[in-house]
Parts: C-alpha cells; structure tokens; sequence
C-alpha cells in the first residue's frame, strides 16, 4: 500500500478499498480528507470528533495530551490520549501524492493486546522449543552413547575370555567402525586363545607322557634287573663251584651244568619276550593276515601242552563246532593261545580243569580258556596285563614265569584291533579274546596299520 501511494497510485477505486479492508481488519480507524477538509472515506462513526483529534495534532494545540513519536515531511506519528473516552491512541497524519490528506488511529490497548499474545505465543513456542531440543538431544545423546555403552560392556566381557558379545550396529560412522573393529578383534582374540589352550593341553599331554614314559623306563629297568638278578647269580654260583671244583664226582657236575643251562635257557627266553614285546609295542613287527581254521591252531597248542597237563593231571576239554575260519596272523594267534593255556596249566587246581570254548558271533569268534582254580583279586584284575605284573610272585618263579606272558598278548591283540579280557568265575578265571571271522569276497580289507598286510586265502 505504501509503494502504491509513492507511485501516485491513491485515486483509484481498487487502491481505496483495499486501505479500507486493511484497516478494517487491523482494528484501524481511517480516514482521508481533501485540502478543503471535504471527507472523501472514513470507516468512524463520529466524523467530526475524529477530524477534531486529528487537528489537534496536526495544530499541536494539545500538547499535554499528545506525543509525538516521528515526523517527517510525509507523515507524522503521535501517542495521544481521549480525553472523553480516556483511551490511548496512536495516530498518523499524512498527505498522499495526491494531495489528499490520511488520517489513521488505533487503540494503544489493542496493540499490548496483540502484543501479549505475541509474548504468550513465542513464550509457548520458546517452551515447547525447549522441551523439544530436550527430547532430541536426549535421542541423539542415546543414539550416540548407547553403542558406546555397547562397546564398554563388550571390553568389560573381553576382559574376563567372554567372546559371545558382539557389536550390532549399521551404518558407515566411527562408532560402527569401532564396533566392527572389537568384533574382529573378540573373533581373533578368541581363535588365539583357543589354540593356546590347545597348545598347553598338547605340551601338558606330552609332559604327563613324558613322565609316564619316565616311570615306565625306570620300572622296566627295575624289572628286567631283578629277574636277571637271580638267574646271573646262580649262573655265577655254579661257575664259580665247577671252577673251585667243589664236587669231583661226575654227578655234581653235571648238576651244575644243568643248573647253569637251565637259568641261561630263562634268560634268553626272557629276552626272546622282551624283544617280542618291544616290537609289537613300536610297531616295527610285520602282522599278516590270512584266513585259517581256528580250531585246528586250538589243537595243536593243546597237543603241543599235552605232557604239561599229563605230568600235573590235568584235563582239557574242547567245546567246538565244524571248522571256524577267522582272519588274523596264524602264528600270533598260537602265541596267545599258548599264552592262556600255559597259565591255566599252571594255577589250575581243585577239579584241575581246563576248558577251551569257541563261540561264535556276527563279525567275530570269541576265544575263551577257563581253568579252575582260585579267583584273582579284583583289585589285581586291572594289572594283569602289565609288564613284569605277577599275582603269585613265588609261583611264577617256581615255574619259570617272567611276568610278560599276558602283556604280550595284549600287544598281540592291539594289534589286531581287536579285544580281550579276564573275567573270575564261580570256581575259576576265564581269559578270552576275539577275532575277525568277516568274510568279504576272499580277501580281508586291509587296515590302516601299514605294517598289517592282507593275504589271499589259497
């Protein structure tokens, strides 16, 4: 509006209407007069008090009612009081380029009115802008410590080995960065420490073998010098007497001689089983399977001890069906056999029996030789297969016996890869093995031992 009155745009219709709809709705009284004080629009009610105030401005002829505020050569703005009406007011004189003269008023009361709603408004607004940025600092502080909490949490767990926590977060910033970073690092940390754990638990086997080995070594060496101890004595007894040549007659002699040959034949079979038991235990004795007819090798280890059970009168029963083909190393096999039957001869009593059943099962044939006798003690029932471990110790010298007898069989077995066991019956003990009877088109699939070879039954 004031841009139209520059340009001298204050006589049209349209100009006056829109001033007027203007001040209508901003609650401002107008009205705009010629030179000759003719009005040409007013929206008062009371033309004549109106113009009457104005004049009085215009004229300064109330000045203790009046105040102006600016004036300058288009215009002028004063505070005034009605003093009829004891109103504030304020109020603007102007001439237009016309030359016509505005007059404009408005209650000063209306404006604090505004004012205070102005103030209330951005007084809410400051709040509800306040308690906003409240609500978005809190969600961005959370957005931003939250992971940070996350990742303490998570380096507070790494500290104690818990590697189960990870960082779950998206995006490309720092935090994120970081988080994928200790997940790495939980992940590597974790993989680390595990073969760690790994390599301990492999150095503490080692160390515990070690010293198993150890142990082992020095009860061998223990062992092995105390059954030479005796025969080496007698053997030098004996030598030293045919030296001294206490007896002259030939007798004595040939007492001696055979004393002598007797504790050196002991001797040398006790090397002959330690050298056997040592190869089987290393792995460096071939074993070669073939199939054969178990119950003959059976009787012929029964015919082989025939004159040990006549001497000791002691029966030997067979309890067999037809032939029984397994797949196994012939000559081990009738090293086991001779093994358990030659015991049973030796702690049989009672009834003085001994029982040789073969039993057969889906994939294997089970051994099983009993004799009479006393039980073992339970408690030696898991040392029997120990080197140089001997129940009676006198007895197994009275007859020559070494203590290796059962640990070789056990190596016999192992390799085979098959089983063997004790068990006390009601009035005696039974040892059994167990052979492969399999039959897989005439050939028996070789092992992983590369020391086993499988042969073609002819």
């Amino acid at each position: 509006m004031y841009e139209e009155s520059k340009k001298g745009r204050t006589d049209g219709e349209e100009f006056l209407i829109k001033l007027e709809t203007k001040c209508s709705n901003s609650g401002i009284s107008l009205m705009i007069i010629k030179s000759d004080r003719t009005i040409i629009q007013s929206n008062v009610g009371n033309d004549e008090h109106f113009l009457f105030q104005f004049l009085e401005l215009i004229f300064h002829t109330d000045d203790n009612n009046s105040q102006v505020l600016k004036n300058t050569e288009e215009y002028t703005i004063a505070k005034t009081k009605d003093s009829r009406l004891q109103t504030d007011y304020l109020m603007l004189s102007g001439t237009l380029q016309n030359g016509n003269m505005i007059l404009m008023r408005t209650a000063v009361e209306s404006i604090k009115e505004s004012v205070d709603i102005a103030n209330r408004f951005l007084a809410y607004v400051g709040v509800a802008m306040v308690i906003l940025c409240a609500v978005i600092i809190y969600v961005v502080t959370k957005k931003i410590t939250n992971p940070i909490l996350q990742l303490a949490d998570i380096s507070k767990r790494m500290t104690n080995l818990d590697f189960d926590a990870k960082f779950h977060g998206k995006g490309e910033n720092e935090i994120n960065l970081l988080g994928n970073h200790m997940n790495q690092l939980s992940e590597t940390l974790e993989k680390t420490i595990s073969e760690l754990k790994s390599a301990n638990n492999e150095l503490k086997t080692d160390l515990e073998r070690k010293t198993e080995i150890d142990e082992m070594r020095k009860e061998f060496i223990s062992n092995v010098s105390h059954e030479l101890k005796t025969p080496i004595a007698l053997i030098q007894g004996y030598a030293e007497g045919l030296q001294e040549c206490i007896n002259d007659d030939d007798a004595s002699r040939d007492f001696y001689c055979e004393v002598i040959m007797d504790e050196a034949d002991k001797m040398n079979s006790l090397v002959k089983s330690l050298l056997t038991l040592n190869q089987l235990e290393s792995g460096s004795e071939q074993v070669v399977f073939e199939r054969f007819n178990l119950l003959e090798v059976i009787q012929g280890v029964a015919n082989a001890t025939a004159i040990l059970r006549e001497q000791d009168g002691i029966s030997l029963a067979i309890h067999a069906q037809g032939p029984v083909y397994v797949w196994a190393d012939e000559f081990k096999t009738e090293q086991v056999l001779t093994n358990y039957i030659s015991n049973a001869i030796h702690y049989a009593a009672d009834e003085k029996q001994i029982e040789v059943s073969v039993i057969p099962k889906e994939d294997t044939v089970r051994v099983e030789v009993f004799n009479t006798g006393a039980p073992i003690p339970q408690e030696e029932l898991a040392h029997i297969w120990d080197k140089f471990y001997k129940v009676d110790k006198a007895r197994t010298r009275e007859y020559g016996g070494s203590g290796i007898g059962l640990s070789i069989v056990k190596a016999i077995m192992d390799s085979f890869h098959q089983e063997c066991g004790v068990a006390n019956e009601e009035n005696g003990v039974k040892f059994w093995f167990e052979l492969d009877s399999r039959v897989e088109g005439g050939r028996y699939a070789q092992t992983q031992d590369e020391n086993i070879v499988a042969l073609e039954n002819k």
